[in-house]
């Protein structure tokens, strides 16, 4: 049995973490939940993740929630994938910034767009300001380089990337050109490809 468990729903948040697990090679367990089902938000679940929500990842006896918590765990605790920057490294300050750019200003942005107040906040209530400063701060960094960190794939871009392709799937986020040539640079990794087949035999089953 792997010493990797993730609970995953397909498709979902979670297909992001499925993602990163691919990226790093270690054999994995999957425990598939239907959220139609409402398994999700049973007590053997709510066990494991009191919010009731995927991803949730096990490894041995340790249980992480939340994506891009995941995938900072799993980039740190198998570095042979090199798909982090290590403690000690200054880069690494960069690296952490966009990891929790992720949830913290990219998915709020995207969210608060597409459900949008009946009152709009005040841009400084807002955690990640604007939708517009945010997506041009992404753009910005993936126009410089192929990556967010430059010629290295990390952890940060599968937060962000899946994201983002998430994002102009569903026309949540606009189809410009640095996200489309970044989109297309992260699908040509056989990573990626391979979680996407994974998860596509799991929705059609």
């Amino acid at each position: 049995m792997a010493k990797l468990t993730l609970y995953h729903a397909a498709p979902s948040r979670s297909s992001v973490t499925r993602w990163m697990l691919e990226e790093i090679g270690e054999p994995y367990d999957i425990k598939l939940l239907s959220l139609s089902k409402g398994d999700n938000q049973k007590p053997d679940y709510l066990a494991v993740n009191p919010m009731g929500k995927v991803p949730a990842l096990k490894h041995g006896d340790v249980v992480i929630t939340e994506s891009a918590a995941i995938c900072t765990y799993l980039a740190d605790e198998f570095p042979d994938a090199k798909l982090n920057v290590p403690i000690g490294t200054p880069r690494r300050g960069v690296y952490l910034k966009w990891l929790f750019f992720g949830p913290g200003c990219l998915e709020p942005a995207v969210t608060d767009r597409a459900a949008p107040r009946k009152d709009p906040a005040r841009r400084a209530m807002l955690g990640y300001g604007d939708f517009d400063t945010t997506m041009n701060v992404i753009a910005d960094a993936v126009s410089k380089a192929n990556f967010l960190m430059g010629d290295q794939f990390t952890a940060a871009d599968v937060v962000i990337g899946a994201n983002i392709r998430w994002g102009m799937i569903f026309k949540m986020i606009p189809e410009r050109k640095e996200f489309v040539d970044y989109v297309a640079r992260l699908t040509e990794r056989p990573a990626s490809q391979r979680a996407e087949a994974k998860d596509k035999a799991f929705a059609a089953a």
